[in-house]
């Protein structure tokens, strides 16, 4: 597949290979200093990735945990800068340990630069964390 140009396209593929459970190419996406940060993730959970290696790193193991399914309601937003993206979303599935369904809700402000991920802010909801069932939404804890 040829490398997407676009910051909205590059995110779209990243969320295909999410659902392909192809972690180390979804990481591939990001700059080698790339940054990903969760600034609503709850206490004991990181905050900032800095790095490629260090997102690949917590990612690594997100399949084990959480079975992604699809990601309904995707609507990406342009913004001003062309670099730049906002991304709502919901990510579906089911909790791999106990089965349970898995239903977080996301919004994501990502900035490309040179065809890669120079910057993702995941504002991913921490009350999935707290539902019935589910121990892991964020992750490699």
């Amino acid at each position: 597949m040829p490398t997407p140009t676009s910051p909205a396209e590059l995110f779209r593929h990243g969320l295909r290979l999410l659902l392909d459970k192809d972690i180390a190419a979804w990481a591939a996406l990001f700059a080698e200093d790339g940054v990903l940060e969760f600034p609503f993730a709850p206490e004991g959970w990181p905050r900032r990735l800095e790095g490629r290696e260090e997102v690949a790193a917590y990612m690594r193991h997100y399949p084990d945990h959480i079975d992604l399914r699809d990601f309904p309601d995707l609507r990406v937003h342009q913004t001003t800068d062309p670099r730049t993206v906002v991304v709502e979303m919901r990510g579906v599935g089911r909790v791999v340990e106990t089965g349970a369904p898995f239903d977080a809700s996301y919004v994501a402000v990502v900035t490309v630069e040179d065809g890669l991920i120079a910057s993702c802010r995941d504002y991913w909801n921490p009350l999935a964390v707290q539902q019935p069932g589910t121990d892991f939404a964020g992750g490699g804890r």
